[in-house]
């Protein structure tokens, strides 16, 4: 085989069909069309005199040969890659590029908005797509490129995934500003007496942090009502009696139409963590932009 035969681009391209295993994903990867993808791979498998990649039902199986390229493949193309960065000035002013962000609606809530003033301050041509947040799925969805960035707990991310931890997050109790049993202070009795939103991302849960750490007290609350996502529990709890408890950042800014206190017992919180793929690591506008998420959420007004 003559190896001057085996441009940069088709070995890119081998290495995106083995990570897909999918024409179509690889040809959206790689922003090419299906029939180009196509050719290449038909120019792969005649340079190097294996099918590579068989059709199955589900997209295609690689051959052993395949395989035993796929590791070695990747590592040379990452080493390209990093010597590339290195070496290359990068201007985010000059970047036009969509970015996928996928994080829960409180993290969405904390970064979305102060994210959005940067992006638009210093590399206006990045766009940012912000996605629900699939743990049982970002794996998959990190190596097929739908996925750029996650903002998730430590302990939920995959261990395959490269991950920085960013802040630490406490929990704080809500109220409506003119409560009736609430006036700037809550004691554990009164806690547990009034009724309680909680969250639960799965549905239908109707146990928290809060209820172990009540457990070892000897104490419960009552729970009246399960919501699917932080956002909406503050304003559920500023028009009624009842009360929640929530992380800190989902109540700031909330000053004006919500009582915000320290619980009346102690509620472990909860670390948050950056979370990307390998194939991302070494590109310049992931780890200028991993950078900038990452000072964001250490500033004093963000950071605990």
């Amino acid at each position: 085989m003559d190896i001057e035969q085996l441009d940069l681009n088709l070995l890119v391209t081998l290495d995106t069909l083995l990570a897909e295993r999918n024409v179509t994903h690889a040809a959206r990867r790689l922003n090419l069309s299906q029939p180009a993808i196509s050719a290449r791979l038909t120019r792969l498998r005649d340079l190097l005199g294996d099918p590579l990649l068989l059709p199955s039902q589900r997209g295609m199986i690689p051959t052993e040969r395949a395989l035993d390229l796929q590791a070695p493949l990747h590592d040379a193309i990452e080493a390209v890659r990093r010597v590339i960065a290195e070496t290359s000035p990068f201007d985010p002013t000059q970047i036009e590029a969509t970015i996928a962000i996928a994080a829960s609606d409180y993290v969405q809530y904390s970064v979305l908005i102060p994210l959005a003033q940067i992006i638009r301050a210093e590399a206006p041509g990045i766009r940012i797509a912000w996605r629900t947040i699939d743990t049982a799925r970002l794996e998959e969805q990190m190596v097929r490129g739908e996925v750029n960035l996650a903002l998730t707990t430590p302990d939920t991310a995959p261990e395959t995934l490269h991950m920085r931890k960013l802040y630490h997050e406490s929990y704080v109790t809500i109220a409506r500003p003119n409560h009736p049993a609430i006036h700037g202070q809550i004691n554990l009795e009164t806690f547990c007496d009034l009724d309680h939103v909680i969250v639960s991302p799965e549905g239908g849960g109707f146990y928290g942090p809060a209820d172990d750490a009540l457990k070892v007290l000897g104490h419960e609350r009552r729970i009246l009502l399960s919501a699917p996502g932080f956002l909406v529990v503050p304003e559920i709890v500023a028009q009624s009696d009842m009360i929640a408890l929530v992380p800190g950042r989902v109540a700031d800014n909330r000053h004006g139409r919500l009582q915000i206190l320290p619980p009346p017992l102690p509620v472990p919180g909860f670390d948050m963590a950056l979370v990307w793929h390998d194939r991302t690591t070494t590109h310049p506008l992931h780890r200028w932009l991993r950078e900038r998420i990452y000072k964001l959420l250490r500033t004093p007004e963000l950071a605990s």
